[in-house]
């Protein structure tokens, strides 16, 4: 897996990184896992890999992800993280989920983050292979055009819920408490629980104010 160009401010990890963090979360590649990895930092990662490197074994296996995993997903940290892109083809990817995932209704606000024309997702032979083999059935009618089998969609590629919760802390605290910034705030605490509540709401990516009263309910129970 190559990764190279930059689509936005925001720093892009090198392959070998890239590749820990999204077995971190549950992605089976052939690499030890980054534990309790950030979850929607390597989901928008992998997402700039695959559309903007062409890496389609990496885009399949996120997408088998995102249809096992979608309602353990921070969507407000997902949406301001793809929100960040300035890649037209990612922020296609995002809205092309957002339609084929449109009955999680949180994951609505992506379809805004892109306008334009459907983006096609092969550099050349898009329709012709379209006209052949059909469309994936996941896509058809987004703002992603996918020949059925680019992308391989087999459960092997991803750990199941039952065993992710057992390796990754943040996600567990998502199915305890719901995919909220307050699950993620106690991640931190239950790791560094004396840290200081503006480094707890900079790890967590949230708000002081929410840090803070998540920290107040950590600990009163940590005293109880």
């Amino acid at each position: 897996m190559t990764f190279k160009r930059s689509s936005s401010s925001r720093e892009h990890p090198a392959a070998d990184v890239l590749t820990a963090r999204m077995v971190g979360i549950g992605m089976n590649f052939a690499a030890d896992g980054e534990a309790d990895a950030d979850i929607e930092g390597a989901l928008v990662d992998a997402s700039v890999l695959g559309m903007e490197e062409n890496d389609l074994r990496v885009l399949a296996v996120l997408t088998t992800w995102l249809g096992v995993h979608h309602a353990h997903v921070n969507a407000d940290r997902l949406v301001r993280l793809v929100k960040a892109q300035e890649s037209a083809r990612v922020r296609a990817y995002w809205s092309a989920v957002a339609t084929w995932l449109r009955k999680d209704r949180r994951f609505a606000r992506l379809l805004a983050l892109y306008r334009g024309a459907a983006v096609e997702i092969l550099a050349t032979g898009t329709g012709f292979q379209i006209a052949r083999r059909g469309e994936d059935d996941r896509f058809a009618g987004t703002k992603l055009r996918v020949p059925r089998g680019t992308l391989r969609d087999r459960s092997d590629d991803v750990l199941e819920p039952s065993m992710l919760v057992k390796k990754h802390a943040g996600y567990r605290n998502r199915v305890l408490m719901g995919p909220s910034w307050r699950a993620d705030v106690w991640t931190v605490l239950e790791k560094a629980p004396d840290v200081s509540i503006a480094e707890v709401a900079r790890r967590a990516s949230c708000s002081f104010a929410t840090a803070w009263q998540a920290a107040q309910d950590f600990r009163l129970l940590g005293g109880a």
